[in-house]
C-alpha cells in the first residue's frame, strides 16, 4: 500500500494488531498448506495446535438423530419454524438462557446456581472476551494475566478495544501455579509505569497447562480484586473437560461461599460450548456477570455477534436433557482421560515428560532438555524442525508468553486414534534418530584428549574422554551439552 493510501484506512485495518504474526498461527498455516490425511496425504502435517474436542461428537450426533424435533428444519420441528426464523431479540430465547444456566450449574456439580437473566450471548468465547473488554476498560488500560496464557487473548481482548495484557510471571518450579507475590509484583509494576490496571484475566482450567486453580488461589484472586477495585474475569471454557481429580472449582462457588466480603460487581465468567462439546462452529459464547451494568451493556453489544436462533433452539432442547448431559459429561471425561494417558505414556516411553494435568484437550510438553540453548531462539529452531521435518504442528511456549524456553502445547483430542498413533510414531522416530545421530557423531569424533598440567606447568598424562561437545551440529536445534 503506497502513495499515502494507508491514510484511507483505520488504524486497526492498517495495523497488525490481530496477532497473526505469531508462531502459534504460523503453525496453523503450515498445516493448512499440507494437511495430514491418513489415506490421501499420510506424509502431511498433523494438526496438534488446535484445541478441539472430537472425541465425543458421536454422542451428540446420536442425540440429534433421536430428537429430530430439536431442529426447525425437520418435519417434527417445523411447527416452530416461523417463530424461530423471525426471532430477533438479542436477549436470546428464554428457553436457551434457562437451559444454559441449568447446564452451567450441572457442569459445576450442582454446587452453584446461575441466573438465566445474567446470561449474555456472544459469537463464541472470542466475542465474549472482546465484549467484556469494551465493558470493563478503556484504551491504554490493562489486564494482568498469569503466564503462560492462550496466545489469542492478545487478539480477543486487545485488538479492537485497545487495552493491554501484562504478564503475571509464573514458573515451572511450582508447576506454574499463580502466587499472590507474583500478582502483587505485576500489579505494582504496572502502577509504577503509570498503567491503570482494570482487571485480572485467568483461564481455569488453564490453557495451555491443563491444570485447575485451587479454591485458595481463586479466593485470593477475589479478595485481591475487591481490595484493589479491579475486575476478575474467569475464562471457564474447559470447565466440562476435567477428567481426573481434583474436581473443578468455579469462581462462582468461591465468591458465594468462601469470600463473604467479595464485591460481586467485579466478578465475570466467560463460557462457551466450543471446547467441552466440540462445537466451535456453533459460535456459542456466554458472558455471565454479577454486575447489572455490565449485563445491560454487554446485551446491547451482543447484537453485533448473536447466536442464531436456530442454534439456540436446538441447544435449548439438548442442554435441557439432564439425563443425556450427565451421560455425555461422564463419557467425555472417560474418553479424555484415556486419550491423555495414552498420549503422555507414549511420550514417556521415549523420555519426554509433560506437566501433570487433569483437564483440557492438550498437554504441556517439556522439551527443555532438547534445546541447543536455553533461549527463545533455540526453542523456535526446535519448533521449526518439528513442523517441517517431523511434520507435527505443536505450539511453542514463547507464543503463550512463557518465560522458560522449551515448553510446547500439544493437542491430542482433535484427532482419531489412528492419527494419534501416527503422531506418536513420528515423535518416537524423531527422538531415536537424534540419539543415533549423537552416537554417530560421537564415534566419528573419536576420543577427546585432555592435557593435564604437571607441577611446574608441564604437560602430563592424557585422559581419553567422550565429549558432549563432539555431538554439536550447527544445523541441529537439539541440545548436545550435558
Amino acid at each position: 500500500m503506497g502513495g499515502g493510501s494507508a491514510e484511507l484506512l483505520s488504524r486497526i485495518a492498517a495495523g497488525d494488531g490481530h496477532g497473526e504474526n505469531s508462531s502459534y498461527f504460523d503453525g496453523w498455516k503450515a498445516y493448512d498448506i499440507n494437511p495430514f490425511d491418513l489415506h490421501r496425504n499420510p506424509d502431511g502435517v498433523i494438526q496438534m495446535g488446535l484445541a478441539e474436542n472430537q472425541l465425543s461428537l458421536d454422542l451428540i450426533e446420536e442425540w440429534s438423530i433421536n430428537h429430530p424435533e430439536a431442529s426447525i428444519c425437520t418435519a417434527q420441528g417445523a411447527s416452530q419454524f416461523r417463530r424461530i426464523a423471525n426471532f430477533q431479540d438479542y436477549h436470546g430465547l428464554p428457553e436457551f438462557r434457562e437451559a444454559m444456566a441449568k447446564f452451567m450449574g450441572q457442569v459445576r456439580g450442582g454446587k452453584v446456581t446461575f441466573d438465566p437473566d445474567r446470561i449474555v450471548m456472544s459469537g463464541g468465547a472470542t466475542g465474549a472476551q472482546d465484549t467484556l473488554a469494551f465493558c470493563l476498560a478503556d484504551p491504554g488500560d490493562a489486564y494482568l494475566v498469569p503466564t503462560p496464557y492462550y496466545p489469542a487473548f492478545d487478539r480477543d481482548c486487545c485488538w479492537r478495544s485497545g487495552i493491554k495484557l501484562l504478564p503475571i510471571e509464573c514458573h515451572s518450579s511450582n508447576n506454574f501455579a499463580l502466587t499472590r507475590e507474583a500478582l502483587v509484583a505485576a500489579y505494582d509494576g504496572a502502577r509504577s509505569q503509570g498503567i491503570r490496571v482494570k482487571g485480572i484475566l485467568v483461564t481455569n482450567p488453564s490453557n495451555p497447562l491443563g491444570t485447575i486453580m485451587g479454591r485458595g488461589t481463586l479466593a485470593m484472586l477475589a479478595e485481591f480484586a475487591t481490595e484493589h477495585r479491579v475486575h476478575l474475569i474467569c475464562d471457564e471454557i474447559y470447565a466440562g473437560s476435567v477428567f481426573a481429580k481434583p474436581d473443578f472449582v468455579s469462581i462462582a462457588e468461591v465468591v458465594e461461599r468462601d469470600v463473604p466480603g467479595c464485591d460481586m460487581d467485579l466478578i465475570h465468567i466467560v463460557y462457551s460450548l466450543s471446547k467441552d462439546f466440540g462445537l466451535p462452529g456453533f459460535r456459542v459464547g456466554i458472558i455471565y456477570s454479577y454486575n447489572d451494568a455490565v449485563v445491560a451493556c454487554a446485551r446491547k453489544m451482543s447484537s453485533f455477534g448473536l447466536v442464531s436462533s436456530q442454534t439456540q433452539y436446538f441447544l435449548a432442547r439438548m442442554l435441557s436433557d439432564s439425563e443425556f448431559m450427565a451421560r455425555f459429561l461422564a463419557e467425555s471425561a472417560r474418553r479424555l482421560a484415556a486419550r491423555h494417558e495414552r498420549f503422555t505414556s507414549g511420550l514417556r516411553d521415549v523420555g519426554i515428560s509433560c506437566l501433570p494435568g487433569n483437564a483440557g484437550l492438550f498437554s504441556w510438553m517439556d522439551l527443555r532438555s532438547m534445546l541447543r540453548d536455553k533461549t527463545p531462539e533455540a526453542e523456535l529452531e526446535l519448533w521449526r524442525v518439528i513442523i517441517h521435518k517431523v511434520k507435527l504442528n505443536v505450539s511453542p511456549g514463547t507464543s503463550f508468553h512463557c518465560g522458560e524456553p522449551g515448553w510446547f502445547r500439544v493437542c491430542h483430542a482433535n484427532m482419531d486414534d489412528e492419527t494419534m498413533e501416527v503422531a506418536l510414531d513420528r515423535i518416537r522416530s524423531f527422538v531415536q534418530q537424534e540419539h543415533k545421530a549423537k552416537a554417530k557423531r560421537w564415534a566419528a569424533r573419536g576420543p577427546l584428549r585432555l592435557s593435564l598440567p604437571r607441577r611446574g606447568g608441564a604437560t602430563a598424562s592424557h585422559l581419553a574422554l567422550s565429549s558432549p561437545l563432539a555431538l554439536m551440529s550447527p544445523q541441529s536445534p537439539m541440545v548436545h551439552a550435558s
